[in-house]
């Protein structure tokens, strides 16, 4: 504050602001002195005589604002309180007053006067403080929140005694009538969200809890407490000769034209279920509990999580909130931005359209991203950026230019407490807007107007493409316009052509059939209008593959098998970025492919802002997945979130190695991420689900090891998955402690049981895992559990070469912690044990050749069996761990690691690097994993992937891919001959042979 303002008016700031008239400011200054004395208020008198920048301020005011001018002159005592106290102080102070408990001997006038004079002071103070620039447009919003927030509280927590002394009610606690009362007021809009304008009504909807009991008469509640409803509007909205408090809007109620205005939440709750509308989702982001019961409040929300915040990205969203700003355009007419006569709230450019742009993309994302449901705009887009769903420039850009509307909306209502959001349509009063703005003059304004609306429409108008002065349809100016119809176009034709189709006519003859709705993606009319506004979009995204006419018809069979199309072609009409990628996918990838055509929302995963930047580890995955089941209802909800989380997470990793954004070598380490935290959440959720029925085993704790390609971190897509699960007891135990008992045995054995239903059970999500247990001691022959000590003994006395060979390749990855570290020293302690070198080596070698004559390799991409394959690499991976040629803490490491690692003279002499061998097998198999299953030559292989391999190897086109890997494999098979030559021993060949029939 500056000197001569220190002993002035607590109100700061530093704004110069100018009146139109100033002989006319000083007329109004002088009539508020005499005001002053009137009202014995000294020091307001003496600093109007003095002068000073707060006066010639105030003067500006009383000049610009006929209604801050009126609350001045009559009220001059409220400007005497701010000498020798802050303006907010005193805001805080007055607001305070309003949250006390209903005297009892204040009738209904008394309290209407009251909240009255509050709100006219505060509203004065919270415009001064705003004008003068001491407070931001954050600010003022929040306090003018604060201040109809307490008034509406204060209202309810009278009208609730009221009705417990005439009996109508019966309150659990009537000396604090809001406490457990069942009855709450959610504040909708800005109000909710905390960021009120000056001259706002409020949007107010009022539940009850039928199961709170406090009407007297249980079966007239709907109507006592819509006639409560009824008196608090009354208080709070009816003017009189001391003003209003807040006028108020119950429209947003559901079905407003039938409902009551008091509503029963199962009556909400049913209703926003069945009937609720992306409208009303959008009005329910900045839905908050303002009176009443705010408890029964906050649970009711979170009873509606689902219906607000979808587990899946919904794109749909987009065109219903574009198209509730298209009618609000239309209606208004809104065409052009302008100074003179816009509306900064509605019009183009305007704070609407910030606030759509932010609800459409939580309403997109905020079910898979909880960060993103804030109420508050400006928060919203902090958090948009954060996830990065928008660029940290939009987001500045934004916030900006929304707190300057935000400003001028004020300044518009200021002037005459009118709740208007439209400029003046004259110069005069756009000088009065511009001044009390704090600009210099109209014209300083205007640039400044223009520039912020021209930036808002900008940014809107990229996220939702609507094409505004289009005049034609997307498909007319694409040159499609005969395309749809039942005839062949010449026209239509001639533009596939030119696009690079071959066979023009066979292709408008499959496009022609998907607007006849016989698929279910395109049956209902709305999908079909959706999926015409993308279809040039798709032909052009398709006519750039290898094979244009197979590209469409493979969308086709695409098409055909997709449940529905609206959510598909809006995710398009969106994202038109991903378009290239589907079409990738489409044509070269059909595991991906089915995975998008059987559960859509995977391709969610795509529109991840961080798809293109990072793999996430298996920390950010696990808590990502941790976020994503706290909303989880119940056990089988948990499974159905599990199943999204991991489909659309493999899903992401394949298409991201599809299409070369992650190394080929990042993806067996994320694939088994994924599958780790899978893996660990679904133990836990079995665990407890079963303890809930069958209690707990004293001392119990669970190991869950990874074997196979899940434990050497090596998964590709579509794995299945290796497991043993061990566990430990207290000694003396015999049966748990839960409603239904079981032994021990018996209880793990279940548990596993539970744990194969959870993975494998088919759900509308899919299965998350094929899972596989024969690795377990005694294989299908032993238990489905193991006790630790029991797994201990039998590896140490009975166990195969093989089944030592298996364990090379485990590690925990769930579980007890102290148990799990205890499973890795006895497996240390099991693979360390001396054995017979000769005889390790002879098994190995036996083992090999015996596949390779029961299982022939198919083909040159048959990586896995043909001589010189991944089985050779494996197998002399698993043999230098077993005879020393490789540190045990290599155990689970992947095989390419253990041979780098590995003492192996042979391969050295041979000139043959196996790690580098084993990378390119790897490399070739992901790749080949996302293809289709049975093909075995290169020439088979949808050219896509063949160049996807390519690029991968780095080999001189596709003729070279074949006789690459015969080479590699030549040299492997070289190096495994001279380190594991076939068996000679009879017991050798016997123990290869049973172990053989063990593991089947």
């Amino acid at each position: 504050m500056a000197k001569d303002e220190a002993s002035g008016l607590g109100i700061g700031g530093g704004h110069r602001l100018a009146p139109l008239d100033p002989d006319k400011a000083a007329a109004w200054l002088a009539d508020l002195k005499t005001a002053a004395e009137a009202r014995e208020c000294p020091r307001l008198a003496a600093l109007l005589t003095a002068g000073g920048p707060q006066v010639e301020r105030l003067g500006a005011v009383l000049d610009l604002s006929s209604y801050l001018n009126n609350q001045m002159q009559q009220h001059p005592e409220w400007l005497e309180a701010l000498f020798g106290q802050d303006a907010r102080d005193r805001i805080a102070e007055r607001i305070a007053t309003l949250r006390k408990p209903p005297a009892t001997d204040q009738g209904e006038s008394a309290l209407m006067k009251e909240l009255r004079l509050v709100k006219r002071e505060v509203s004065l103070l919270i415009a001064l403080r705003d004008l003068f620039g001491a407070a931001t447009p954050a600010e003022t919003t929040a306090d003018l929140s604060d201040l109809a927030e307490a008034a509406i509280g204060a209202a309810v927590r009278f009208c609730l005694a009221e009705a417990h002394r005439s009996g109508k009610l019966v309150l659990r606690h009537p000396e604090d009538p809001e406490t457990d009362c069942g009855l709450f007021v959610l504040g909708m809009g800005k109000l909710g969200g905390g960021e009120l304008n000056y001259s706002s009504d409020v949007d107010l909807i009022v539940f009850f809890e039928e199961s709170a009991g406090i009407c007297a008469d249980p079966v007239e509640a709907v109507d006592t407490l819509s006639k409560l409803v009824r008196r608090l509007v009354r208080i709070v909205g009816e003017s009189t000769a001391d003003g209003y408090v807040f006028r108020t809007d119950l429209r947003l109620r559901p079905d407003p034209g039938a409902m009551p205005l008091a509503i029963s939440v199962d009556t909400a709750l049913t209703y926003y279920e069945g009937s609720g509308r992306n409208w009303e989702r959008a009005a329910m982001i900045k839905a908050r509990p303002i009176a009443g019961d705010r408890a029964a409040g906050e649970a009711f929300l979170q009873e509606l999580t689902p219906f607000v915040w979808r587990k899946y990205l919904d794109f749909a969203a987009i065109a219903d909130i574009q198209a509730m700003k298209t009618r609000i355009d239309r209606h208004r007419g809104f065409d052009d931005i302008g100074v003179a006569g816009h509306n900064v709230k509605l019009g183009r450019g305007g704070i609407r359209e910030v606030e759509f742009f932010v609800q459409a993309q939580q309403l997109i994302a905020g079910g898979r991203a909880p960060r993103l449901r804030q109420r508050r705009t400006d928060k919203a887009l902090a958090e948009l950026a954060a996830g990065g769903w928008i660029a940290a420039e939009t987001e500045a850009e934004l916030v900006s230019d929304y707190w300057f509307l935000r400003r001028i909306e004020h300044c518009i209502q200021m002037v005459a407490d009118e709740q208007s959001h439209t400029l003046p349509d004259n110069d005069a009063g756009l000088e009065r807007i511009a001044r009390l703005a704090a600009f210099e003059d109209r014209a300083a304004f205007s640039k400044a107007l223009l520039a912020q609306l021209s930036r808002v429409d900008r940014r809107y108008t990229r996220l939702f493409s609507d094409g505004r002065d289009r005049e034609t349809s997307a498909i007319e100016e694409a040159g499609f316009k005969g395309l749809l119809a039942s005839d062949d176009d010449p026209q239509a034709l001639a533009r596939l052509s030119e696009l690079g189709f071959s066979r023009a006519a066979d292709v408008a003859r499959i496009v022609r059939s998907w607007s006849y709705g016989r698929y279910r993606a395109t049956r209902s009319e709305t999908a079909r209008e959706h999926m015409v506004k993308v279809l040039p979009m798709l032909l052009k995204a398709f006519s750039g593959a290898k094979d244009p006419d197979g590209a469409i018809a493979a969308f086709d069979t695409f098409l055909a098998g997709l449940p529905s199309g609206i959510q598909f072609f809006s995710l398009i009409a969106s994202n038109p970025r991903v378009l290239d990628l589907l079409a990738l996918i489409i044509t070269s990838a059909p595991a991906l492919r089915d995975t998008i055509a059987a559960r859509p929302h995977v391709f969610d995963a795509l529109l991840d802002p961080a798809f293109f930047d990072e793999v996430p580890d298996r920390e950010l995955m696990s808590e990502r997945l941790a976020m994503f089941l706290t909303e989880a209802d119940g056990y089988e909800d948990v499974l159905a979130r599990l199943r999204i989380f991991a489909s659309e997470q493999r899903f992401l990793v394949g298409a991201r190695l599809l299409s070369g954004v992650v190394d080929v070598g990042e993806a067996g380490l994320a694939f088994s991420n994924i599958a780790d935290v899978v893996l660990e959440a679904t133990l836990n959720a079995v665990t407890q689900a079963f303890a809930a029925r069958h209690g707990h085993v004293a001392g119990a704790r669970i190991a869950l090891l990874g074997m196979g390609r899940l434990g050497s971190r090596e998964l590709t897509a579509g794995s299945d998955v290796d497991l043993i699960l061990l566990y430990d007891h207290a000694e003396a135990v015999e049966e748990s402690d839960g409603e239904k008992p079981l032994s021990p045995g018996l209880y793990f054995a279940r548990l596993t049981q539970r744990l194969i239903a959870a993975l494998t059970i088919p759900m509308r999500e899919g299965v998350l895992y094929e899972v596989d247990f024969r690795l377990r001691p005694s294989g299908n022959m032993g238990p489905l559990a193991t006790r630790i000590d029991s797994f201990r003994r039998y590896q140490f006395d009975e166990a195969w070469t093989w089944e030592r060979m298996a364990l090379t390749r485990s590690r925990p990855i769930a579980g007890d912690p102290k148990l799990c570290a205890e499973v890795t020293r006895t497996v240390r302690d099991i693979l360390s044990q001396p054995r017979e070198e000769s005889t390790t080596s002879h098994d190995v070698g036996d083992m090999r050749r015996r596949i390779e004559r029961d299982k022939p390799a198919k083909g040159a991409l048959d990586l896995k069996l043909r001589p010189g394959g991944l089985i050779d690499l494996e197998f002399l991976a698993q043999w230098a761990l077993l005879t020393g040629r490789a540190d045990l803490d290599l155990v689970g490491a992947p095989t390419a690691d253990v041979l780098d690692a590995a003492d192996l003279a042979a391969g050295i002499e041979a000139g043959c690097d196996l790690a580098a061998a084993m990378r390119c097998y790897t490399c070739v198999t992901q790749i080949l994993r996302l293809g289709p299953g049975d093909v075995h030559r290169v020439k088979d292989l949808p050219p896509g992937l063949a160049d996807r391999l390519v690029r991968a190897l780095e080999a001189d086109g596709t003729d070279a891919l074949e006789p690459l890997l015969a080479e590699t494999a030549a040299a492997v098979r070289t190096v495994f001959d001279a380190l594991l030559p076939a068996a000679t021993s009879n017991e050798a060949r016997t123990e290869a042979a049973t172990s053989a029939r063990h593991r089947a």
